[in-house]
């Protein structure tokens, strides 16, 4: 039984960031010497992102990059050299302030577009890697798009951005075993909660792609469905080899800390190939029958990677950088908003998704 796909809602925060706002934002609270200053306009613009969602709000971002502080946000610099931003529990508040309504917004939009009465639905699955609190966002859909209290409750957590990926792989399996299960996955995800100050080139690259959204899909068995229904057949999982600190994201007082280590392209050309062919023959299927690719643009130099290693045209990845253009990296939500646009174009199936988390670890999926 396959995963049908009934409904998609996505969601960004009320206005939108130009990568050279996003620049002074970063010139504004990372730099520490004339010559690391100099360097962030060449970052910035390797990113291939033109604007972006971030839910800070813009009379905080206009407190900040004009130097003044009128909101009392704790995102407010001190002007110390050590300033290293709010704490890890600030930025929680903040999260939780902010985020729920974001993941409402989208999971109305999904509900709307299935057609499908709120107090059908067995399953809800949240997907997030940027902020934790219980009783989670999962509760304020719970209560305020009216979920029956006894709607099975399920979050992925801290997987990164494939996490999406995972949550499907969780609703694949509820359906099989209860074919008549309707599923509302969300993900929601504010990685400008974890803005970093200070000096890090590593976490300065972080600053440069990631973004606020959140997207929500309804799924539902595949039986008596539409053929033009988007379909989750199959998914896979790969830990590439020797890359257990190719890429990490871990918990530090001042935000979550992500490192990016320069390695991650080659291991991406190295081992990708292999392991997806070996994947795909599981399902009959070679490289050369995917008619279309959703790949998460974890950056332009990750998109590239993929291209070369499974020798993709440029189109392949035309709409992965559209997405990553318009919105920048939302992690675990950028797979679903690039799924969505895929579907919504009727791009011809079948088609893989691919993201890579903390591991370095491949995430697949098959949609026919």
């Amino acid at each position: 039984m396959h995963l049908a796909f009934l409904g998609w809602g996505t969601a960004v925060p009320d206005g939108t960031l130009l990568q050279e706002e996003a620049l002074e934002l970063a010139r504004s609270l990372c730099p520490q010497s004339e010559e690391q200053l100099n360097w962030l306009p060449k970052w910035y613009s390797q990113t291939g992102i033109k604007t972006r969602g971030i839910i800070l709000g813009r009379p905080v971002l206009d407190d900040i990059l004009q130097k003044k502080n009128e909101t009392g946000s704790p995102f407010i610099p001190n002007g110390k050299p050590d300033d290293l931003g709010p704490t890890t529990a600030q930025r929680m508040e903040h999260f939780q302030t902010l985020g729920p309504p974001l993941a409402l917004l989208a999971s109305k939009q999904a509900l709307e577009n299935a057609h499908i009465p709120s107090e059908n639905f067995s399953h809800l699955i949240t997907v997030t890697c940027t902020g934790f609190f219980s009783p989670g966002f999962d509760y304020h859909l719970i209560q305020n798009l009216s979920l029956s209290p006894s709607v099975a409750r399920t979050q992925v957590g801290f997987m990164g951005c494939h996490g999406s990926l995972n949550g499907l792989r969780v609703a694949h399996a509820f359906v099989k075993a209860q074919p008549d299960a309707k599923v509302l996955l969300s993900s929601l995800e504010l990685c400008s909660t974890h803005f970093h100050y200070g000096w890090d080139p590593q976490k300065i690259i972080a600053n440069a792609l990631f973004a606020d959204g959140a997207a929500s899909v309804v799924l539902g068995a595949s039986d008596n469905i539409a053929k033009e229904t988007w379909k989750l057949a199959s998914s896979g999982s790969c830990i590439l080899p020797d890359s257990a600190n190719a890429m990490t994201w871990n918990i530090g007082d001042h935000g979550f800390e992500m490192t990016l280590a320069k390695q991650v392209p080659g291991l991406i050309k190295q081992h990708l190939k292999p392991w997806l062919e070996q994947w795909l023959a599981k399902s009959g299927l070679r490289l050369d029958d995917i008619k279309s690719w959703a790949l998460h643009p974890g950056g332009p130099r990750i998109l590239t990677a993929i291209e070369d290693a499974l020798s993709l045209p440029a189109e392949a990845s035309e709409i992965s950088r559209e997405i990553l253009s318009k919105h920048g990296n939302m992690s675990s939500a950028t797979l679903l908003f690039i799924l969505k646009k895929m579907a919504e174009i009727e791009v011809p199936r079948p088609c893989v998704a691919l993201g890579f988390g903390p591991g370095l670890a491949a995430e697949a999926a098959l949609f026919i």
